[in-house]
């Protein structure tokens, strides 16, 4: 069974930076593209940032300059840092990691998120 968990979220007034953390644990093989997702109440969760094995980064043009994604494979781990936040910015903060088992199948997995609220 494999269980991401984040830490890192919290109150931070405007102009302010955080760092999200994720890590995985459990039984895995091979870990593909990992990404922060975010959602607010009454909206679908939208994509934050992604990256890729091979350290190609995507980022919604929101955060885009503010955010930066990184990863840690061999510890199973995968940062956010964000700095300039706006409240716009408040949401529960979700990670995501595709994964491949010994024959190749893909799965996703998703943390059970960490709120970030940005406010004065």
């Amino acid at each position: 069974q494999v269980q991401l968990v984040e830490s890192g979220g919290g109150l931070v007034q405007p102009g302010g930076s955080l760092r999200l953390s994720c890590t995985a644990s459990g039984v895995i093989f091979s870990i593909n593209a990992m990404g922060w997702y975010r959602q607010v109440p009454g909206k679908q969760r939208e994509l934050v940032a992604t990256i890729t094995s091979g350290g190609r980064t995507n980022y919604a043009d929101s955060v885009k300059g503010r955010f930066t994604i990184s990863r840690d494979g061999a510890k199973k781990l995968v940062y956010l840092q964000m700095s300039s936040l706006k409240p716009e910015d408040t949401a529960v903060y979700y990670c995501k990691m595709s994964m491949s088992n010994y024959y190749n199948t893909g799965y996703e997995y998703w943390g059970q998120g960490t709120q970030v609220t940005v406010s004065s």
